[in-house]
């Protein structure tokens, strides 16, 4: 079993079994597990981030009407089959925060976008793994808050990798 299929494994086991699963008691019924891209090594990627020299604030809109506040960290360039794409990593009290929206939102991916905590390494660059790139809570139960992706990185490409949509 590779890395990446352990953590999966793991995480299905949560959403199956604990108390702080984002599944409802009748979600949990039936789940059978999560819906994954097979993993793409050519979306994990190693990039530098080209760092805001004013971190502006910045709320961002979650689903369920409130905001949630973030500076604008930087911005990277990435290559997906061909075509540049760029997104912007946010930062707050937590960590480092990356949600995005790709070209298949609503028919293979959760429309409102996945999530990512981009790892930072040395010398200005972060691993940034697609493979990993999660479903907010609030894609299995309204019930949850979830920050909304913004506007500035909704990319027009594909990422296949990382977490599908959700069957309910």
């Amino acid at each position: 079993m590779t890395e990446l299929e352990a953590f999966r494994s793991e995480k299905n086991e949560f959403y199956a079994s604990h108390p702080q699963s984002p599944l409802t008691r009748e979600q949990k019924q039936g789940f059978t597990g999560l819906n994954y891209f097979p993993e793409e090594a050519s979306l994990r990627l190693e990039v530098k981030v080209d760092e805001f020299p004013a971190k502006d604030s910045f709320e961002m809109q979650t689903s369920t009407g409130d905001v949630q506040h973030y500076e604008k960290f930087g911005r990277f360039r990435f290559d997906v089959d061909g075509t540049e794409a760029e997104l912007t990593i946010y930062q707050n009290q937590h960590g480092y925060f990356l949600p995005f929206v790709d070209s298949l939102a609503g028919s293979e991916t959760y429309p409102a976008g996945r999530y990512l905590e981009p790892e930072p390494l040395v010398g200005g660059r972060f691993l940034v793994d697609f493979n990993i790139a999660y479903n907010p809570y609030c894609a299995y139960n309204e019930m949850w808050s979830c920050p909304i992706t913004p506007a500035e990185n909704r990319l027009e490409v594909a990422i296949r990798a990382g977490e599908k949509l959700f069957h309910k």
